[in-house]
């Protein structure tokens, strides 16, 4: 699911983008997820951030089961 959501910098909301407000400074864009953190904050036990993310351990832990799986068809010590 991917969607860019264009914001002009005269309708910018600051509480919205609070937390990337230096990239959009700095490019006039910035990467934002599709929660509205500061409404489920309150809600939410646990809230990954966008971005970053739980995207770097997934790419960790494919890489490491590609490895094992590479090493088990070859019958290597694993």
């Amino acid at each position: 699911d991917v969607g860019i959501n264009r914001i002009l910098k005269n309708q910018a909301d600051p509480e919205l983008l609070k937390w990337r407000k230096e990239d959009f400074k700095k490019k006039g864009t910035t990467l934002i997820g599709d929660v509205n953190f500061l409404e489920v904050e309150p809600k939410a036990s646990y809230i990954t951030p966008v971005p970053g993310g739980v995207g770097p351990m997934t790419i960790a832990m494919l890489l490491k089961n590609t490895l094992k799986a590479a090493k088990m068809q070859l019958g290597l010590k694993l």
